[in-house]
């Protein structure tokens, strides 16, 4: 007898059992994604509109307040709905997006990190070259490489599910 069992949703553990306790992890996830939401939109909003404010740096940390957007708005929005809305499921495909962005966006925000690290190192220890290195051709290049470079182990999430579904359709003679 081949094994036909699949996942279509995982099951996920609550916070809390009591519903006071649901609605009071609600309304803390709240304030928390509010208050990210406030944070990085002022940061965008300052340095896309104060023209003093287009250098390297700032323009190394528009780009981080939006990959924290992104990485914020991965799990917290779930979280909440689970929460409020007494729900303890994910489904399968939801999961699998869900880690895949959050670990694009995570490791972007790292590789982010690193260059603006190269940045303060070329300002203090370069500082005649510092327009030379860093002009706003390679500003841009080099956050679209940290973003782009890290898709690869991101990938792994896609790529384990097509696995998966190759081996359910094996184990019920379907090869492809």
């Amino acid at each position: 007898m081949p094994n036909s069992s699949s996942i279509s949703e995982f099951l996920l553990l609550a916070l809390a059992d009591t519903r006071q306790l649901q609605l009071l992890h609600f309304w803390l996830l709240l304030g928390i994604y509010l208050a990210a939401l406030l944070g990085n939109g002022l940061i965008s909003t300052a340095v896309a509109c104060d023209h003093r404010l287009h250098t390297p740096m700032y323009f190394f940390l528009l780009n981080l307040a939006l990959l924290d957007l992104g990485c914020i708005s991965t799990t917290l929005p779930k979280a909440m709905a689970n929460a409020l809305w007494h729900t303890r499921h994910i489904s399968y495909a939801g999961c699998a997006a869900q880690l895949f962005f959050f670990l694009f966006f995570l490791s972007a925000e790292y590789s982010l990190l690193t260059i603006m690290s190269y940045d303060r190192y070329v300002a203090i220890c370069k500082p005649l070259h510092y327009g030379i290195l860093l002009g706003s051709r390679a500003c841009a290049t080099m956050a679209a490489a940290g973003s782009s470079g890290w898709c690869m182990p991101c990938c792994a999430v896609p790529a384990a599910d097509t696995r998966v579904e190759k081996a359910q359709n094996v184990d019920k003679g379907l090869a492809t």
